[in-house]
C-alpha cells in the first residue's frame, strides 16, 4: 500500500505548502513571480498549519503604498473562541517599498492583474507567492489543454515503450 504524504511533510528547502491556486495557472499567463510575507493573527496561523485555506477568486490590491490579499479564505480555527478571525478578511502583504511601487505600476496598466499562486510556510513564517498575470483568451486555454494532452500521450507512449524493452530482456 502506498504511503500518502502527511500535511506536515516538508520539502528539502523547508517549505511546507498549505494551498495553491491551480485555477490561476489555467486562466492566466504568469509574467512575474515574487514571495511576500503575510500579516496574520494567531488563529489564522493555526488554521493554516491545519491546511484550511483556499485561494480561489482571490487577488492582490495595491492602495496607499501597501499591498493587501483580498478574497483568500482561511477557515476559522476549530479550537478558537471569541478571538477567532473572520475567514475572508483583508490580509496585509509584506513587500519592500520598491517592489510594491514596481508591481502597483504594472497592475495599473490595462490587462495585468496580481493574484496569489500559493500559500506556504518557510520555516515558521507564512508566505504567499504572488504573480503578475495577464488573462488568457478561450483559444489560449484550448491550446494549453491540447498541449497538455499531447504531452501526456507522449509520456504514456515512452513509458509503454520502456516497459516493452524491459520485458524483452
Amino acid at each position: 500500500m502506498a504511503k500518502t504524504p502527511s500535511k506536515s511533510s516538508k520539502s528539502k528547502d523547508g517549505v511546507q505548502p498549505v494551498a495553491t491556486n491551480r485555477k490561476a495557472f489555467h486562466d492566466y499567463f504568469i509574467q512575474d513571480r515574487t514571495e511576500a510575507g503575510l500579516v496574520l493573527t494567531g488563529t489564522e496561523v493555526k488554521s493554516l498549519r491545519d491546511g484550511r485555506a483556499q485561494l480561489k477568486d482571490s487577488y492582490v490590491q495595491f492602495r496607499a503604498g501597501e499591498a493587501f490579499l483580498i478574497g483568500a479564505h482561511i477557515s476559522a480555527y476549530a479550537a478558537g473562541s471569541w478571538s477567532n478571525h473572520l475567514p475572508e478578511r483583508e490580509r496585509k502583504l509584506l513587500l519592500h517599498r520598491r517592489e510594491i511601487d514596481k508591481w502597483a505600476g504594472a497592475v495599473a496598466t490595462r490587462g495585468v492583474a496580481c493574484v496569489p499562486l500559493s500559500l506556504y510556510f518557510r520555516g515558521p513564517m507564512a508566505k504567499a507567492e504572488i504573480a503578475l498575470v495577464k488573462g488568457k483568451k478561450l483559444h489560449d486555454k484550448r491550446d494549453a489543454i491540447r498541449e497538455r494532452d499531447l504531452r501526456r500521450e507522449a509520456d504514456r507512449e515512452m513509458r509503454q515503450r520502456s516497459a516493452d524493452i524491459r520485458g524483452r530482456t
